[in-house]
C-alpha cells in the first residue's frame, strides 16, 4: 500500500484554459522557461486551470488535495484585482448537468500582495483537504481586473496532495 503524503503535480501553462484578451506563450523571463502572456489592455479576463491529479472510486484512495500553488509575473502596471476560486466538479449521469461547488480555502500571500509587478506564488490552501473521487475534477479559476498597461505572465501550477493507494 502506497501513502503519501508529500507528493506534488506540476501544471504547465499550456494546459490553461483563457477567456477574454489576447494571449501568447512564449519564453519565461528566465532562460529555459515558458511562459502564457496576456498582452496589455484594460479588462477582465478569466484563467481557468484544470488540477490534473489522479483520481479513485474507491473512498479514501486516489489523491486528497491539500493546497495549489500558482507561479506567475506581473510584468508591467499592477493589477486591480486577481481574485481566486477552487471548484470541485462533480460529473453528471447521463442526462444530467455537471454540478459546480466552491470550496474554502486560505491564501498567501493576501489579496493586495498579489496585485503589485513582481514574480508571485499564490498559494491557496484548501480548508478542509477532500479525497477526489473518479466522477469529479477540480478547476482552479482566477479572475484578473486589469488597467490598460498590465501585462500578466503565468509560469505553471502545482497541486499538493495526498496519494494512496
Amino acid at each position: 500500500m502506497i501513502h503519501n503524503t508529500h507528493v506534488s503535480q506540476y501544471i504547465p501553462p499550456t494546459d490553461y484554459h483563457l477567456v477574454t484578451g489576447t494571449w501568447a506563450m512564449t519564453a519565461g523571463q528566465v532562460a529555459g522557461t515558458i511562459a502564457l502572456r496576456k498582452t496589455a489592455a484594460a479588462e477582465t479576463t478569466v484563467v481557468t486551470i484544470p488540477i490534473s491529479i489522479p483520481s479513485n472510486s474507491v473512498a479514501l484512495n486516489g489523491s486528497k488535495l491539500a493546497s495549489i500553488e500558482i507561479d506567475y509575473e506581473i510584468t508591467v502596471a499592477a493589477a486591480t484585482t486577481i481574485t481566486a476560486v477552487i471548484n470541485k466538479v462533480t460529473r453528471g449521469i447521463e442526462g444530467a448537468d455537471a454540478v459546480v461547488a466552491a470550496q474554502t480555502f486560505t491564501q498567501s500571500p493576501n489579496a493586495a500582495g498579489t496585485l503589485t509587478v513582481d514574480e508571485h506564488k499564490l498559494v491557496l490552501t484548501i480548508t478542509t483537504p477532500f479525497w477526489i473521487d473518479n466522477d469529479e475534477y477540480v478547476l482552479v479559476q482566477l479572475s484578473c481586473v486589469c488597467p490598460a498597461t498590465t501585462v500578466i505572465e503565468f509560469l505553471g501550477a502545482v497541486a499538493n496532495y495526498t496519494l494512496r493507494a
